[in-house]
């Protein structure tokens, strides 16, 4: 299934494939941000899309990442389990938390939670 916009809780969002290519790169990032101009306010990218560097923030690629979001206003949403990766830092729960708390990336575990957090800002 490729990348499609669908209307989530009166929200146009980007759906992105859990099987799409991985997002290993800024420039990977602006494709989507790119793609979102069709219409999206909203970018759903599967956790397990995003290269291991976004996860391990010593890296600085999550930072890049979620600054071209903010750049372009336009929000972030990482959809899946990441408890894997934030068992294993408390850098990456301070930066869930913080994210979940401010208005342009969210992390959500599923498509539900990402709904509910969509109908709190449509």
């Amino acid at each position: 299934m490729p990348d499609v916009i669908q209307e989530r809780a009166g929200v146009a969002v980007l759906m992105c494939d859990p099987d799409g290519p991985p997002i290993a790169t800024v420039e990977d990032a602006l494709e989507l941000i790119g793609a979102v101009f069709l219409g999206a306010e909203v970018v759903a990218v599967p956790a397990g899309r995003l290269d291991e560097r976004f996860f391990s923030l010593g890296t600085r690629f999550a930072g890049e990442v979620m600054q071209k979001f903010v750049n372009y206003r336009l929000r972030l949403a990482v959809v899946g389990d990441i408890s894997r990766h934030a068992a294993a830092s408390p850098a990456l729960q301070a930066l869930v938390r913080e994210s979940n708390s401010a208005g342009h990336v969210w992390f959500v575990p599923d498509l539900d939670a990402l709904d509910a957090r969509l109908r709190t800002v449509a």
